[in-house]
């Protein structure tokens, strides 16, 4: 039943109100779930610099040398925020591919006032991405 000229009702919305255009099918609650490789590494390698993870719970998922950067930086927790500043927080995270098993992603970080950068390589081999690359802005 048409109310005003052209109209047919509400329009539908999505997340904040924004308009949906309902011609076009919508991602999955599986599609919309999963997050892309360099934002899943990129927030695991935030908690384990920031101390709130062990390094070991990357093992499997980065391979050498990164994991023996991690490994000696994670004693250090570079991301860890200052006594009484909020948690450490993932702001942005790009990421290019050079290739169809290669993504290069970049993270900008909030760490109480201080914006930090973080860099990394992904590379896919059977089982999965894994992280071969690691690079953090004030660190060599």
């Amino acid at each position: 039943m048409r109310t005003q000229r052209g109209h047919r009702g509400p329009r539908p919305t999505g997340p904040g109100g924004r308009r949906v255009d309902s011609r076009r099918p919508q991602p999955g609650p599986r599609e919309r779930a999963r997050p892309r490789p360099q934002e899943w590494f990129a927030g695991q390698l935030l908690l384990v610099l920031s101390g709130q993870r062990p390094v070991t719970s990357l093992l499997g998922h980065v391979r050498d040398p990164a994991y023996e950067l991690l490994a000696h930086l994670a004693p250090l927790a570079p991301l860890r925020p200052a006594d009484g500043d909020p948690a450490p927080a993932l702001r942005l995270v790009r990421g290019t591919r050079p290739s169809s098993s290669a993504i290069e992603a970049c993270a900008v970080i909030s760490v109480g006032e201080r914006t930090r950068a973080l860099a990394f390589r992904l590379e896919q081999q059977p089982g999965g991405w894994r992280c071969t690359a690691v690079e953090l802005d004030t660190v060599p």
